[in-house]
């Protein structure tokens, strides 16, 4: 009885949605219960969101270490693919342990971010990749405080870790781009997204579709931390 007991069914360890139109679900309830500690909605959904934020941040990276017209843009992006990639293996780890579906895409929203930073090129590139990095990572740094001084789980406290340190670089290094426009940034930090619940959650990873995987630069300094991994 009490293995049945412990692990509910995996339908839950994916979230029907992610942000601040989540409403249906009880972001305390205890959906699952490993060796590692008691596994929270709100801690499912925070793995599956440090794996999201990376999807589409570590393309834009890319681009912006190639196509940056500052050399403070191009390190920013830099970072942002290097830091990403680390980020993401820990994630992958920390998901595979605890039974936790990941997305293969970023979420719709995150998409239109993507999409709309690849159709802009020359000083509107870089300053709209500055204030969409800063402002998403700020709001990710809200949830990573959230989750972490709350989770009952050692592996998701140390994913946390991970991520608050991580998220912090990317926030000091678009920062010292000079472009980042602060008004538009915390507006976007504090404005609930005008969408749909759905355009906010990434979709589920289709059924044997491999996993998507960010793969470290040549020159990577990142590294797991070792309570991740």
């Amino acid at each position: 009885m009490g293995g049945a007991l412990s692990m509910t069914l995996g339908s839950l360890l994916y979230p029907a949605m992610l942000g601040v139109q989540k409403v249906s679900n009880a972001p305390a309830r205890i959906i699952a219960t490993p060796a590692t500690g008691p596994l929270t909605e709100a801690d499912r959904d925070f793995v599956v969101e440090v794996r999201s934020a990376g999807l589409w941040e570590y393309p834009v990276g890319q681009k912006a270490s190639k196509k940056g017209t500052t050399k403070a843009v191009r390190n920013a992006g830099e970072h942002l693919v290097d830091g990403d990639a680390s980020l993401d293996s820990a994630c992958r780890n920390v998901a595979n342990q605890l039974g936790i579906t990941l997305p293969n895409q970023p979420s719709p929203q995150q998409q239109s971010f993507e999409s709309r930073l690849n159709g802009e090129s020359g000083k509107q590139f870089d300053t709209d990749m500055a204030t969409t990095v800063r402002a998403t990572s700020g709001q990710l740094l809200t949830t990573i405080a959230s989750v972490r001084t709350t989770t009952k789980n050692s592996l998701v406290r140390a994913l946390a870790d991970q991520a608050n340190d991580t998220v912090l670089q990317h926030i000091t290094v678009v920062e010292k781009t000079g472009l980042v426009d602060f008004d538009q940034a915390v507006v976007q930090e504090t404005t609930s997204p005008n969408l749909p619940a759905q355009d906010l959650t990434p979709p589920p990873a289709v059924a044997g579709q491999p996993q998507a995987v960010l793969t470290p630069p040549a020159n990577s300094t990142a590294s797991p931390s070792p309570a991740v991994g």
